[in-house]
């Protein structure tokens, strides 16, 4: 089990710092905020019709995670995109990271962007539907990162599956962003939520296992 890596090594963004997004040539490119590849640019594509996670949502989202989760060994990245947030996770320690995106040409960015951040070796890219993905992923993750399309109501149902099935266990923290006209609920299964982030529309929830906790 991988634990949780050190803050100290791995600086999170400074709240008062603003989203580092370029737009070039028809896409949008970003950063690694911190870790082992900061500093490199995560590509996009502008046409996808993505709307990315700043820089500032996501550094908010991985200082939560780094005083939450404790088992940083497999990070499931579910709706992908272009793989920042599992980008991030390998960046700042974790030991391995699924990417999940049903985008054809968004898998190849993800793919793209392993490669340039010098992290292909730990990760993987799953060219599917998340339905399809949770149906037939194996393996226990430590760490689910959903970030699903902004106003997609299904979030809830994928969040009930996903909470009932074998991808996740007693060390396992689930993150979830969405638009705050889709509340979520506080429990879902044996997922507690946590912690709660609000950033303009946008919110993040954090839910950690509570067993039989009413």
């Amino acid at each position: 089990m991988a634990e949780r890596p050190d803050n100290r090594a791995h600086p999170t963004l400074d709240a008062t710092a603003s989203a580092d997004i370029i737009q070039d040539c028809g896409t949008i490119i970003m950063r690694v905020i911190a870790g082992k590849a900061k500093g490199h640019r995560l590509k996009s594509l502008r046409s996808s019709g993505l709307r990315p996670t700043s820089d500032l949502l996501r550094g908010a989202i991985f200082n939560m995670l780094e005083s939450t989760a404790t088992d940083w060994s497999r990070v499931l990245d579910l709706y992908a995109g272009t793989g920042a947030l599992g980008i991030e996770a390998l960046s700042r320690g974790a030991a391995w990271a699924d990417f999940v995106e049903r985008n054809p040409k968004l898998c190849a960015v993800i793919k793209e962007n392993l490669g340039h951040t010098g992290l292909v070796s730990q990760g993987a890219v799953l060219c599917m539907t998340a339905n399809k993905a949770l149906s037939i992923l194996k393996e226990r993750y430590g760490i689910l990162l959903l970030d699903p399309p902004y106003t997609d109501p299904s979030v809830t149902a994928t969040a009930e599956k996903l909470s009932c099935s074998r991808l996740v266990g007693e060390d396992s923290t689930i993150v979830i962003e969405h638009s705050r006209r889709v509340p979520l609920k506080e429990k879902y299964g044996d997922f507690q939520q946590v912690k709660n982030l609000r950033h303009g529309d946008s919110c993040v929830s954090v839910y950690q296992y509570a067993g039989g906790e009413p």
